[in-house]
């Protein structure tokens, strides 16, 4: 079980595999008032950035669950640099359906709505790991402007425009799926710079170190085209962020 191996390389020298930067999940934590014991349940957690950091910013404990085995293993291995693997686990395995054996005080999937077939799925599947009056996170991109065309929505990682709401739409069908949302943190184009012009260098020095890699001709596809995209659609199109639920 693993992701498409262009994201494990692509994505192989992050710590965040989403446009937040280190300084917006502090951010997060702090504005969720995080006490110390807080069990956080996290789908698709990457490279475990989320947890290791609040765990030692903020005294959670908890879980994490992702498809990547290298991101599973570096996980581990931020959270024995960290100091704080006795508070926090990581298990390499499908988030799909994943339900903790002990509630939680934060159910979250930040940035992979996948897992529950989109938001309202996701936030059910969580529900099932949360204790009454807990949190629910959701990241999730929008649009920060309609595309134009539906090409242009492409470009932007989604198949059509449908794809993605607006953020007003998005904060409106937290409301129709009985939920307050109790508070939010949206990333910017810094952001979107850090999570995609970094996997530029990484492709690169992949590709210096593995030239006659059968991948090496898709690698080098995605380096080409990337950096254009990136300017002319990503960072003026797509917005994203984590938003904090509550049910009513």
């Amino acid at each position: 079980m693993d992701i498409p191996r262009i994201f494990n390389i692509s994505e192989s020298a992050h710590r965040i595999h989403n446009p937040f930067t280190p300084e917006k999940f502090a951010t997060l934590g702090a504005v969720l008032r995080l006490e110390p014991g807080t069990r956080v349940l996290d789908l698709g957690s990457g490279s475990g950035e989320m947890l290791c950091t609040w765990a030692r910013d903020y005294g959670i404990t908890g879980v994490g669950i992702d498809m990547s085995q290298l991101f599973s293993e570096q996980a581990k291995l931020r959270a024995t640099e960290l100091g704080v693997a006795d508070q926090v686990a990581f298990i390499h395995g499908d988030a799909a359906g994943y339900v903790t054996d002990e509630k939680c005080g934060v159910a979250a999937c930040v940035g992979a709505t996948w897992i529950g077939g989109g938001v309202a799925g996701t936030i059910e599947l969580l529900k099932k790991s949360l204790y009454t009056h807990g949190i629910i996170l959701i990241g999730e991109p929008f649009w920060r402007q309609l595309p134009p065309t539906e090409e242009v929505a492409k470009e932007c990682f989604a198949t059509a425009i449908s794809d993605f709401l607006t953020l007003p739409e998005l904060v409106a069908t937290f409301d129709e799926l009985g939920y307050d949302l109790v508070e939010m943190v949206l990333a910017d184009q810094e952001g979107w710079d850090r999570y995609e012009a970094a996997k530029w260098l990484t492709m690169r020095r992949w590709l210096e170190a593995n030239p006659e890699d059968d991948f090496a001709k898709e690698v080098r596809a995605q380096l080409t085209t990337a950096p254009n995209r990136h300017v002319a659609y990503t960072r003026e199109y797509l917005g994203w962020g984590v938003f904090a639920l509550m049910e009513r």
